[in-house]
Protein backbone atom coordinates (compact mmCIF):
# COMPACT_ATOMS: atom_id res chain seq x y z
CA UNK A 1 0.00 0.00 0.00
CA UNK A 2 1.68 3.24 -1.15
CA UNK A 3 -0.58 5.69 0.69
CA UNK A 4 -2.74 5.07 3.75
CA UNK A 5 -4.67 7.24 6.18
CA UNK A 6 -5.18 5.63 9.60
CA UNK A 7 -7.59 7.34 11.96
CA UNK A 8 -8.58 6.83 15.58
CA UNK A 9 -7.33 7.97 18.97
CA UNK A 10 -3.60 7.46 18.48
CA UNK A 11 -1.32 6.59 21.42
CA UNK A 12 2.05 7.24 19.86
CA UNK A 13 4.49 6.56 22.75
CA UNK A 14 6.44 9.51 21.32
CA UNK A 15 7.11 11.88 24.25
CA UNK A 16 7.11 14.83 21.84
CA UNK A 17 3.50 14.09 20.86
CA UNK A 18 1.89 11.36 23.00
CA UNK A 19 -1.56 11.57 21.39
CA UNK A 20 -2.97 12.31 17.95
CA UNK A 21 -6.03 11.67 15.82
CA UNK A 22 -4.52 10.23 12.66
CA UNK A 23 -1.43 8.83 10.98
CA UNK A 24 -0.43 9.30 7.34
CA UNK A 25 1.57 6.49 5.71
CA UNK A 26 3.44 7.07 2.45
CA UNK A 27 6.12 5.02 0.70
CA UNK A 28 6.59 2.66 3.62
CA UNK A 29 7.06 5.36 6.26
CA UNK A 30 4.94 7.47 8.55
CA UNK A 31 4.62 10.79 6.73
CA UNK A 32 2.62 12.71 9.33
CA UNK A 33 1.06 12.35 12.77
CA UNK A 34 -1.59 14.78 13.96
CA UNK A 35 -5.08 15.84 13.03
CA UNK A 36 -7.10 14.04 10.38
CA UNK A 37 -6.97 17.13 8.16
CA UNK A 38 -3.20 17.50 8.42
CA UNK A 39 -2.60 13.81 7.74
CA UNK A 40 -4.96 13.78 4.79
CA UNK A 41 -3.11 16.78 3.36
CA UNK A 42 0.15 14.81 3.52
CA UNK A 43 -1.25 12.09 1.23
CA UNK A 44 -2.18 11.97 -2.44
CA UNK A 45 -5.83 11.91 -3.38
CA UNK A 46 -7.43 8.49 -3.23
CA UNK A 47 -5.31 7.14 -0.40
CA UNK A 48 -6.80 4.11 1.31
CA UNK A 49 -8.23 4.67 4.78
CA UNK A 50 -8.45 2.47 7.86
CA UNK A 51 -10.59 3.82 10.69
CA UNK A 52 -10.88 2.54 14.25
CA UNK A 53 -11.41 3.67 17.80
CA UNK A 54 -7.74 3.50 18.74
CA UNK A 55 -4.36 3.21 17.03
CA UNK A 56 -1.16 1.93 18.67
CA UNK A 57 2.30 1.01 17.48
CA UNK A 58 2.23 -2.51 16.10
CA UNK A 59 2.57 -5.06 18.89
CA UNK A 60 5.94 -6.77 19.38
CA UNK A 61 5.89 -10.29 20.81
CA UNK A 62 9.28 -10.66 22.48
CA UNK A 63 9.01 -14.41 23.10
CA UNK A 64 7.03 -16.63 20.74
CA UNK A 65 7.42 -19.87 18.77
CA UNK A 66 5.68 -19.35 15.41
CA UNK A 67 6.81 -22.52 13.65
CA UNK A 68 5.85 -24.65 16.65
CA UNK A 69 2.45 -22.95 16.80
CA UNK A 70 1.93 -23.24 13.07
CA UNK A 71 2.73 -26.95 13.10
CA UNK A 72 0.10 -27.35 15.83
CA UNK A 73 -2.43 -25.35 13.80
CA UNK A 74 -2.10 -27.64 10.79
CA UNK A 75 -1.29 -30.82 12.76
CA UNK A 76 -2.99 -32.64 15.63
CA UNK A 77 -4.06 -29.48 17.43
CA UNK A 78 -4.97 -30.06 21.07
CA UNK A 79 -5.00 -26.47 22.24
CA UNK A 80 -8.73 -26.35 22.96
CA UNK A 81 -11.06 -29.33 23.06
CA UNK A 82 -14.05 -27.10 23.80
CA UNK A 83 -15.08 -29.42 26.63
CA UNK A 84 -13.87 -27.66 29.76
CA UNK A 85 -12.73 -24.25 28.63
CA UNK A 86 -9.18 -23.44 27.67
CA UNK A 87 -7.55 -26.36 29.49
CA UNK A 88 -9.38 -29.23 27.78
CA UNK A 89 -9.77 -32.68 29.33
CA UNK A 90 -8.35 -36.14 28.72
CA UNK A 91 -11.42 -37.50 26.92
CA UNK A 92 -11.55 -34.50 24.62
CA UNK A 93 -7.87 -34.82 23.75
CA UNK A 94 -8.25 -38.49 22.94
CA UNK A 95 -11.21 -37.79 20.66
CA UNK A 96 -9.16 -35.20 18.79
CA UNK A 97 -6.23 -37.59 18.42
CA UNK A 98 -8.50 -40.33 17.13
CA UNK A 99 -10.19 -37.96 14.66
CA UNK A 100 -6.85 -36.69 13.40
CA UNK A 101 -5.65 -40.24 12.84
CA UNK A 102 -8.76 -41.08 10.82
CA UNK A 103 -8.41 -37.92 8.74
CA UNK A 104 -4.71 -38.58 8.01
CA UNK A 105 -4.42 -42.32 7.37
CA UNK A 106 -1.16 -41.94 5.43
CA UNK A 107 0.73 -40.04 8.16
CA UNK A 108 3.53 -42.23 9.48
CA UNK A 109 3.34 -40.61 12.92
CA UNK A 110 0.62 -38.66 14.70
CA UNK A 111 2.29 -35.44 15.80
CA UNK A 112 1.11 -32.15 17.23
CA UNK A 113 0.48 -30.79 20.67
CA UNK A 114 -1.18 -28.33 22.98
CA UNK A 115 -2.53 -30.60 25.74
CA UNK A 116 -2.65 -29.06 29.21
CA UNK A 117 -1.10 -30.68 32.27
CA UNK A 118 -4.14 -30.29 34.60
CA UNK A 119 -6.18 -32.60 32.34
CA UNK A 120 -4.34 -35.58 33.84
CA UNK A 121 -3.72 -36.52 37.48
CA UNK A 122 -0.37 -35.04 38.42
CA UNK A 123 0.01 -33.80 34.84
CA UNK A 124 0.94 -37.34 33.76
CA UNK A 125 -0.90 -38.92 30.80
CA UNK A 126 -0.05 -42.51 29.85
CA UNK A 127 0.91 -44.41 26.73
CA UNK A 128 -2.00 -46.77 27.29
CA UNK A 129 -4.48 -43.92 26.95
CA UNK A 130 -3.01 -43.04 23.55
CA UNK A 131 -2.77 -46.68 22.49
CA UNK A 132 -6.55 -46.95 22.65
CA UNK A 133 -6.98 -44.36 19.87
CA UNK A 134 -3.80 -44.74 17.80
CA UNK A 135 -3.42 -48.54 17.43
CA UNK A 136 0.11 -49.34 16.23
CA UNK A 137 0.90 -45.93 14.75
CA UNK A 138 3.48 -43.93 16.76
CA UNK A 139 2.20 -40.75 18.41
CA UNK A 140 4.23 -37.88 19.85
CA UNK A 141 2.28 -34.96 21.35
CA UNK A 142 4.03 -32.04 23.05
CA UNK A 143 2.29 -30.42 25.99
CA UNK A 144 1.28 -26.79 25.91
CA UNK A 145 4.31 -25.77 28.01
CA UNK A 146 6.72 -27.30 25.47
CA UNK A 147 8.60 -28.97 28.31
CA UNK A 148 7.44 -32.54 27.80
CA UNK A 149 5.83 -35.01 25.43
CA UNK A 150 3.09 -37.64 25.67
CA UNK A 151 3.91 -40.70 23.60
CA UNK A 152 2.30 -44.07 22.94
CA UNK A 153 3.73 -47.56 23.10
CA UNK A 154 4.49 -47.63 19.36
CA UNK A 155 6.59 -44.46 19.71
CA UNK A 156 8.47 -45.88 22.69
CA UNK A 157 9.13 -49.03 20.68
CA UNK A 158 10.29 -47.07 17.62
CA UNK A 159 12.79 -45.20 19.80
CA UNK A 160 14.00 -48.31 21.61
CA UNK A 161 12.97 -46.77 24.92
CA UNK A 162 12.51 -49.33 27.70
CA UNK A 163 13.39 -49.90 31.35
CA UNK A 164 17.09 -50.24 30.53
CA UNK A 165 17.42 -46.70 29.10
CA UNK A 166 18.59 -44.21 31.76
CA UNK A 167 17.26 -40.69 32.19
CA UNK A 168 19.27 -38.09 30.27
CA UNK A 169 21.08 -35.41 32.33
CA UNK A 170 18.50 -32.77 31.40
CA UNK A 171 15.29 -34.77 31.56
CA UNK A 172 13.21 -37.46 33.23
CA UNK A 173 11.28 -40.49 32.00
CA UNK A 174 8.13 -41.23 33.99
CA UNK A 175 8.28 -44.93 34.89
CA UNK A 176 6.15 -47.76 36.22
CA UNK A 177 7.37 -49.63 39.33
CA UNK A 178 9.28 -52.05 37.07
CA UNK A 179 11.15 -49.15 35.46
CA UNK A 180 9.34 -49.26 32.13
CA UNK A 181 8.35 -45.89 30.60
CA UNK A 182 4.72 -44.91 31.17
CA UNK A 183 4.42 -42.51 28.24
CA UNK A 184 5.33 -39.11 29.74
CA UNK A 185 8.74 -37.66 28.93
CA UNK A 186 9.98 -34.51 30.65
CA UNK A 187 12.37 -31.95 29.18
CA UNK A 188 15.36 -33.52 27.40
CA UNK A 189 13.91 -37.02 27.76
CA UNK A 190 11.43 -36.15 25.02
CA UNK A 191 14.25 -36.00 22.49
CA UNK A 192 14.87 -39.72 23.03
CA UNK A 193 11.69 -40.34 21.05
CA UNK A 194 11.73 -37.19 18.93
CA UNK A 195 14.91 -38.22 17.17
CA UNK A 196 13.13 -41.31 15.82
CA UNK A 197 10.42 -39.25 14.09
CA UNK A 198 10.51 -38.29 10.41
CA UNK A 199 11.04 -34.56 9.92
CA UNK A 200 8.16 -32.54 8.43
CA UNK A 201 8.74 -31.69 4.79
CA UNK A 202 9.90 -28.18 3.80
CA UNK A 203 6.50 -27.55 2.18
CA UNK A 204 4.72 -28.55 5.40
CA UNK A 205 6.96 -26.25 7.44
CA UNK A 206 6.36 -23.38 5.02
CA UNK A 207 2.59 -23.83 5.31
CA UNK A 208 2.92 -23.91 9.10
CA UNK A 209 4.96 -20.69 9.32
CA UNK A 210 2.60 -18.87 6.96
CA UNK A 211 -0.36 -19.99 9.08
CA UNK A 212 1.43 -18.76 12.19
CA UNK A 213 2.23 -15.40 10.61
CA UNK A 214 -1.43 -14.89 9.71
CA UNK A 215 -2.41 -15.78 13.26
CA UNK A 216 0.05 -13.31 14.78
CA UNK A 217 -0.96 -10.50 12.44
CA UNK A 218 -4.60 -11.09 13.40
CA UNK A 219 -3.61 -10.24 16.99
CA UNK A 220 -2.06 -6.94 15.87
CA UNK A 221 1.49 -8.31 16.08
CA UNK A 222 3.87 -6.79 13.54
CA UNK A 223 7.18 -7.93 15.05
CA UNK A 224 8.33 -10.90 17.07
CA UNK A 225 11.31 -12.70 18.50
CA UNK A 226 11.31 -16.40 17.69
CA UNK A 227 12.59 -17.72 21.00
CA UNK A 228 14.06 -21.05 19.81
CA UNK A 229 15.77 -21.22 16.44
CA UNK A 230 17.42 -24.62 16.38
CA UNK A 231 16.40 -28.24 16.89
CA UNK A 232 14.28 -28.58 20.03
CA UNK A 233 12.03 -31.28 21.50
CA UNK A 234 11.41 -32.91 18.11
CA UNK A 235 10.68 -29.70 16.26
CA UNK A 236 12.74 -28.83 13.17
CA UNK A 237 15.15 -25.93 13.06
CA UNK A 238 13.06 -22.90 11.98
CA UNK A 239 15.95 -21.14 10.22
CA UNK A 240 15.57 -22.77 6.77
CA UNK A 241 11.85 -21.99 6.55
CA UNK A 242 12.45 -18.37 7.59
CA UNK A 243 15.07 -18.17 4.84
CA UNK A 244 12.56 -19.59 2.38
CA UNK A 245 9.78 -17.13 3.26
CA UNK A 246 12.12 -14.15 3.39
CA UNK A 247 13.58 -15.03 0.02
CA UNK A 248 10.10 -15.28 -1.50
CA UNK A 249 9.06 -11.91 -0.06
CA UNK A 250 6.41 -13.63 2.06
CA UNK A 251 7.76 -12.70 5.49
CA UNK A 252 5.66 -9.66 6.35
CA UNK A 253 6.58 -9.18 10.02
CA UNK A 254 9.79 -7.87 11.53
CA UNK A 255 11.56 -10.87 13.01
CA UNK A 256 14.43 -11.41 15.42
CA UNK A 257 15.68 -14.98 15.62
CA UNK A 258 17.04 -16.21 18.96
CA UNK A 259 19.60 -18.87 17.99
CA UNK A 260 19.48 -21.92 20.22
CA UNK A 261 22.44 -22.57 22.54
CA UNK A 262 23.16 -26.29 22.60
CA UNK A 263 23.87 -27.01 26.26
CA UNK A 264 25.67 -30.23 25.32
CA UNK A 265 28.38 -28.06 23.72
CA UNK A 266 30.48 -25.19 25.02
CA UNK A 267 31.65 -21.77 23.81
CA UNK A 268 33.18 -23.36 20.69
CA UNK A 269 29.68 -23.35 19.15
CA UNK A 270 29.79 -19.56 18.86
CA UNK A 271 31.51 -19.94 15.48
CA UNK A 272 28.48 -21.85 14.19
CA UNK A 273 26.08 -19.29 15.64
CA UNK A 274 27.96 -16.42 13.99
CA UNK A 275 27.73 -18.28 10.67
CA UNK A 276 23.96 -18.67 11.16
CA UNK A 277 23.68 -14.95 11.94
CA UNK A 278 25.48 -14.16 8.68
CA UNK A 279 23.03 -16.35 6.77
CA UNK A 280 20.22 -14.24 8.17
CA UNK A 281 21.96 -10.95 7.40
CA UNK A 282 22.09 -12.00 3.75
CA UNK A 283 18.29 -12.13 3.73
CA UNK A 284 18.00 -8.36 4.17
CA UNK A 285 18.82 -7.84 0.48
CA UNK A 286 16.24 -7.75 -2.30
CA UNK A 287 13.88 -10.75 -2.24
CA UNK A 288 13.70 -13.19 -5.13
CA UNK A 289 10.12 -12.17 -5.87
CA UNK A 290 7.94 -9.11 -5.53
CA UNK A 291 7.40 -7.71 -2.04
CA UNK A 292 9.24 -5.76 0.63
CA UNK A 293 12.78 -6.61 1.62
CA UNK A 294 12.98 -8.95 4.60
CA UNK A 295 13.12 -7.30 8.02
CA UNK A 296 14.90 -10.06 9.85
CA UNK A 297 17.90 -10.42 12.14
CA UNK A 298 19.58 -13.01 14.34
CA UNK A 299 21.47 -11.01 16.93
CA UNK A 300 20.29 -13.04 19.91
CA UNK A 301 21.31 -16.35 21.50
CA UNK A 302 18.70 -18.29 23.50
CA UNK A 303 19.86 -20.16 26.60
CA UNK A 304 17.60 -22.37 28.71
CA UNK A 305 18.66 -21.94 32.33
CA UNK A 306 16.08 -24.22 33.98
CA UNK A 307 12.74 -25.95 33.32
CA UNK A 308 9.27 -25.46 34.80
CA UNK A 309 7.70 -25.72 38.24
CA UNK A 310 5.06 -28.27 37.25
CA UNK A 311 7.59 -31.05 36.64
CA UNK A 312 9.96 -29.80 39.36
CA UNK A 313 12.69 -28.85 36.89
CA UNK A 314 12.51 -25.10 37.63
CA UNK A 315 15.49 -24.18 39.83
CA UNK A 316 14.28 -22.77 43.16
CA UNK A 317 16.11 -21.52 46.26
CA UNK A 318 13.83 -23.29 48.74
CA UNK A 319 12.97 -26.97 48.18
CA UNK A 320 9.72 -28.05 46.60
CA UNK A 321 7.15 -29.18 49.15
CA UNK A 322 6.31 -32.82 49.84
CA UNK A 323 9.28 -34.20 47.91
CA UNK A 324 11.58 -36.91 49.26
CA UNK A 325 14.43 -36.48 48.95
CA UNK A 326 14.15 -32.67 49.01
CA UNK A 327 14.48 -31.20 45.52
CA UNK A 328 15.34 -27.71 44.27
CA UNK A 329 15.05 -28.28 40.52
CA UNK A 330 17.70 -28.28 37.83
CA UNK A 331 20.16 -25.72 36.54
CA UNK A 332 20.96 -26.89 33.02
CA UNK A 333 24.33 -25.11 33.00
CA UNK A 334 26.77 -24.74 35.89
CA UNK A 335 27.92 -21.29 36.93
CA UNK A 336 31.10 -21.59 34.90
CA UNK A 337 29.26 -23.01 31.89
CA UNK A 338 26.66 -20.24 31.88
CA UNK A 339 29.27 -17.53 32.39
CA UNK A 340 31.28 -18.98 29.49
CA UNK A 341 28.18 -19.00 27.30
CA UNK A 342 27.24 -15.39 28.10
CA UNK A 343 30.81 -14.19 27.62
CA UNK A 344 31.13 -15.99 24.29
CA UNK A 345 27.82 -14.63 23.05
CA UNK A 346 28.52 -11.08 24.18
CA UNK A 347 32.04 -11.07 22.74
CA UNK A 348 30.55 -12.00 19.36
CA UNK A 349 28.01 -9.18 19.60
CA UNK A 350 24.98 -11.28 20.55
CA UNK A 351 22.38 -10.44 23.15
CA UNK A 352 21.33 -13.36 25.33
CA UNK A 353 17.72 -14.37 25.88
CA UNK A 354 17.56 -16.51 29.01
CA UNK A 355 14.68 -18.76 30.06
CA UNK A 356 14.48 -18.46 33.86
CA UNK A 357 11.39 -19.70 35.72
CA UNK A 358 12.61 -20.38 39.26
CA UNK A 359 14.15 -17.81 41.58
CA UNK A 360 17.44 -19.75 41.75
CA UNK A 361 17.59 -19.71 37.94
CA UNK A 362 16.99 -15.94 37.91
CA UNK A 363 19.83 -15.40 40.40
CA UNK A 364 22.05 -17.73 38.37
CA UNK A 365 21.31 -15.85 35.13
CA UNK A 366 21.84 -12.39 36.62
CA UNK A 367 25.08 -13.52 38.25
CA UNK A 368 26.38 -14.68 34.86
CA UNK A 369 25.42 -11.44 33.14
CA UNK A 370 27.01 -9.39 35.92
CA UNK A 371 30.25 -11.38 35.85
CA UNK A 372 30.43 -11.31 32.05
CA UNK A 373 30.05 -7.55 32.02
CA UNK A 374 32.62 -6.81 34.69
CA UNK A 375 30.51 -3.92 35.94
CA UNK A 376 29.72 -2.52 32.49
CA UNK A 377 26.14 -1.57 31.65
CA UNK A 378 26.47 0.91 28.80
CA UNK A 379 27.25 -0.32 25.30
CA UNK A 380 26.31 -3.92 26.12
CA UNK A 381 23.87 -5.98 24.07
CA UNK A 382 20.25 -5.89 25.23
CA UNK A 383 20.09 -9.04 27.35
CA UNK A 384 16.76 -10.24 28.68
CA UNK A 385 15.26 -12.85 31.00
CA UNK A 386 11.93 -14.40 30.14
CA UNK A 387 9.17 -15.92 32.32
CA UNK A 388 10.28 -14.87 35.86
CA UNK A 389 7.67 -16.88 37.71
CA UNK A 390 9.66 -16.54 40.93
CA UNK A 391 12.13 -13.73 41.62
CA UNK A 392 14.03 -13.31 44.89
CA UNK A 393 13.46 -9.80 46.34
CA UNK A 394 17.21 -9.07 46.27
CA UNK A 395 17.26 -9.74 42.52
CA UNK A 396 14.47 -7.31 41.60
CA UNK A 397 16.69 -4.16 41.52
CA UNK A 398 19.46 -6.00 39.66
CA UNK A 399 17.54 -5.89 36.38
CA UNK A 400 17.78 -2.10 36.19
CA UNK A 401 21.32 -2.06 37.59
CA UNK A 402 22.51 -4.49 34.91
CA UNK A 403 20.37 -3.06 32.09
CA UNK A 404 18.57 -6.41 31.73
CA UNK A 405 15.04 -6.42 30.29
CA UNK A 406 12.33 -8.42 32.06
CA UNK A 407 10.28 -10.16 29.36
CA UNK A 408 6.88 -10.84 30.89
CA UNK A 409 4.37 -13.54 30.03
CA UNK A 410 1.46 -11.48 31.32
CA UNK A 411 -1.22 -14.10 30.72
CA UNK A 412 0.41 -16.38 33.30
CA UNK A 413 0.04 -13.93 36.19
CA UNK A 414 -3.25 -15.42 37.38
CA UNK A 415 -4.37 -18.50 39.27
CA UNK A 416 -5.69 -20.92 36.69
CA UNK A 417 -6.19 -24.68 37.04
CA UNK A 418 -2.49 -25.37 36.42
CA UNK A 419 -1.33 -23.00 39.16
CA UNK A 420 -3.98 -24.24 41.56
CA UNK A 421 -3.54 -27.98 41.07
CA UNK A 422 0.16 -28.32 40.20
CA UNK A 423 2.12 -25.24 41.35
CA UNK A 424 0.51 -24.46 44.70
CA UNK A 425 1.09 -27.97 46.15
CA UNK A 426 4.75 -27.78 45.13
CA UNK A 427 5.47 -24.18 46.11
CA UNK A 428 3.05 -23.37 48.92
CA UNK A 429 0.82 -20.35 49.33
CA UNK A 430 3.49 -17.74 50.02
CA UNK A 431 5.54 -18.44 46.92
CA UNK A 432 2.52 -18.85 44.65
CA UNK A 433 0.94 -15.61 45.84
CA UNK A 434 4.23 -13.80 45.10
CA UNK A 435 4.59 -15.12 41.54
CA UNK A 436 5.28 -12.84 38.58
CA UNK A 437 6.30 -9.65 40.45
CA UNK A 438 5.64 -7.34 37.51
CA UNK A 439 4.95 -4.17 39.51
CA UNK A 440 8.01 -4.65 41.71
CA UNK A 441 10.20 -4.96 38.62
CA UNK A 442 8.62 -1.87 37.07
CA UNK A 443 8.94 0.20 40.26
CA UNK A 444 12.60 -0.82 40.48
CA UNK A 445 13.23 0.54 36.99
CA UNK A 446 13.56 -2.71 35.06
CA UNK A 447 13.03 -2.32 31.30
CA UNK A 448 9.91 -4.32 30.40
CA UNK A 449 8.94 -6.25 27.28
CA UNK A 450 6.12 -8.72 26.75
CA UNK A 451 5.92 -12.10 25.07
CA UNK A 452 3.06 -14.53 24.68
CA UNK A 453 5.15 -17.74 24.44
CA UNK A 454 2.51 -18.89 21.94
CA UNK A 455 1.63 -21.73 21.43
CA UNK A 456 2.28 -22.30 25.15
CA UNK A 457 -0.47 -19.73 25.76
CA UNK A 458 -2.64 -17.42 23.68
CA UNK A 459 -1.03 -14.89 21.35
CA UNK A 460 -3.80 -12.35 22.07
CA UNK A 461 -1.96 -9.24 23.22
CA UNK A 462 -5.05 -7.56 24.61
CA UNK A 463 -5.89 -10.63 26.68
CA UNK A 464 -2.37 -10.49 28.09
CA UNK A 465 -2.78 -6.81 28.98
CA UNK A 466 -6.10 -7.57 30.69
CA UNK A 467 -4.44 -10.11 32.98
CA UNK A 468 -1.52 -7.77 33.67
CA UNK A 469 -4.04 -5.26 35.00
CA UNK A 470 -6.46 -7.61 36.78
CA UNK A 471 -4.23 -10.56 37.77
CA UNK A 472 -7.27 -12.77 37.09
CA UNK A 473 -7.69 -15.51 34.44
CA UNK A 474 -9.38 -14.40 31.24
CA UNK A 475 -11.91 -17.23 31.56
CA UNK A 476 -12.66 -16.33 35.24
CA UNK A 477 -12.70 -12.52 35.45
CA UNK A 478 -14.28 -12.57 38.93
CA UNK A 479 -11.81 -15.01 40.44
CA UNK A 480 -9.56 -13.80 43.26
CA UNK A 481 -6.63 -11.79 41.94
CA UNK A 482 -3.18 -13.38 42.20
CA UNK A 483 -0.93 -10.89 43.99
CA UNK A 484 -3.04 -7.82 43.15
CA UNK A 485 -0.24 -5.53 44.35
CA UNK A 486 1.78 -6.73 41.33
CA UNK A 487 -0.73 -5.43 38.76
CA UNK A 488 0.55 -3.02 36.10
CA UNK A 489 -1.19 0.11 34.93
CA UNK A 490 -2.52 0.17 31.36
CA UNK A 491 0.06 2.50 29.84
CA UNK A 492 2.96 0.49 31.29
CA UNK A 493 1.51 -2.79 30.04
CA UNK A 494 0.89 -1.44 26.54
CA UNK A 495 4.36 0.09 26.43
CA UNK A 496 5.85 -3.33 27.21
CA UNK A 497 3.85 -4.82 24.32
CA UNK A 498 4.96 -2.13 21.84
CA UNK A 499 8.01 0.08 22.35
CA UNK A 500 9.45 -2.16 25.08
CA UNK A 501 9.67 -5.13 22.76
CA UNK A 502 11.05 -3.00 19.96
CA UNK A 503 13.82 -1.67 22.20
CA UNK A 504 15.13 -5.21 22.70
CA UNK A 505 16.15 -5.22 19.05
CA UNK A 506 17.37 -1.62 18.93
CA UNK A 507 14.19 -0.45 17.20
CA UNK A 508 12.29 2.71 18.09
CA UNK A 509 8.72 1.68 17.33
CA UNK A 510 6.96 4.84 18.55
CA UNK A 511 4.56 6.44 16.07
CA UNK A 512 6.41 9.48 14.73
CA UNK A 513 7.17 10.97 11.29
CA UNK A 514 9.88 9.06 9.47
CA UNK A 515 9.35 5.80 11.37
CA UNK A 516 8.50 2.52 9.69
CA UNK A 517 4.74 2.18 9.48
CA UNK A 518 3.89 -0.63 11.91
CA UNK A 519 0.46 -0.02 13.41
CA UNK A 520 -2.48 -1.79 15.01
CA UNK A 521 -6.01 -0.43 14.70
CA UNK A 522 -8.49 -1.42 17.42
CA UNK A 523 -12.27 -1.55 17.53
CA UNK A 524 -12.42 0.06 20.98
CA UNK A 525 -10.13 2.36 22.93
CA UNK A 526 -8.37 0.42 25.72
CA UNK A 527 -7.94 3.66 27.65
CA UNK A 528 -11.72 4.02 27.82
CA UNK A 529 -12.72 0.39 28.45
CA UNK A 530 -12.94 -1.48 31.78
CA UNK A 531 -9.79 -3.45 32.56
CA UNK A 532 -11.78 -6.68 32.74
CA UNK A 533 -12.96 -6.31 29.13
CA UNK A 534 -9.72 -5.46 27.34
CA UNK A 535 -9.35 -8.98 25.98
CA UNK A 536 -12.61 -8.55 24.06
CA UNK A 537 -11.42 -5.56 22.02
CA UNK A 538 -11.23 -6.57 18.35
CA UNK A 539 -8.22 -5.95 16.14
CA UNK A 540 -9.66 -4.24 13.05
CA UNK A 541 -6.45 -3.96 11.05
CA UNK A 542 -2.73 -4.56 11.28
CA UNK A 543 -0.24 -2.56 9.22
CA UNK A 544 3.26 -4.01 8.94
CA UNK A 545 5.89 -2.21 6.91
CA UNK A 546 3.14 0.03 5.53
CA UNK A 547 1.21 -2.99 4.18
CA UNK A 548 -2.20 -4.00 5.50
CA UNK A 549 -1.45 -7.57 6.56
CA UNK A 550 -4.70 -8.15 8.45
CA UNK A 551 -8.13 -6.64 8.05
CA UNK A 552 -11.10 -7.92 10.02
CA UNK A 553 -14.07 -9.11 8.00
CA UNK A 554 -17.15 -6.98 7.91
Amino acid sequence: MDALLVTGRVRTFDPARPWADAVAVLDGRIAAVGSVADCRAALPAGADRVAGSAVLPGFTDAHVHPLFGGLDLIGCNLHDTGDTGDTGDAAGYLRLVEAFGRAHPDALWITGGGWALPAFPGGLPTAQQLDAVTADRPAYLVNTDRHGAWVNTAALRAAGLDATVPDPPDGRIERAPDGSPTGMLHEGAATLVARAMPAPSPAHQRAALLAAQRHLHAQGITAWQDAIVGHYLGYPDPLPVYEDLAGRGELTGTVELALWWDRARGPEQITDLVARRERVRALAGPPRSAGPGARIGAGTVKIMVDGIVENRSAAVHLPYLNQLPPATGTLYLSGDELLGAVRAAESAGFAVHLHAIGDRAVTHALDAIAAAGGGRVAARPRHHLAHLQLVAPNDVPRFAALGVTATLQMLWAAEDDQVRTLCRPLLGDRRVDGQYPFADLHRAGAPLAAGSDWPVSSASVLAQVQVALTRRPIESPRAPALGPDQALDLDTALAACTVGGGALHGRDTAIRPGATADLVVLGADPYREPAGQLGQIPVLATVAGARIVHRAAG
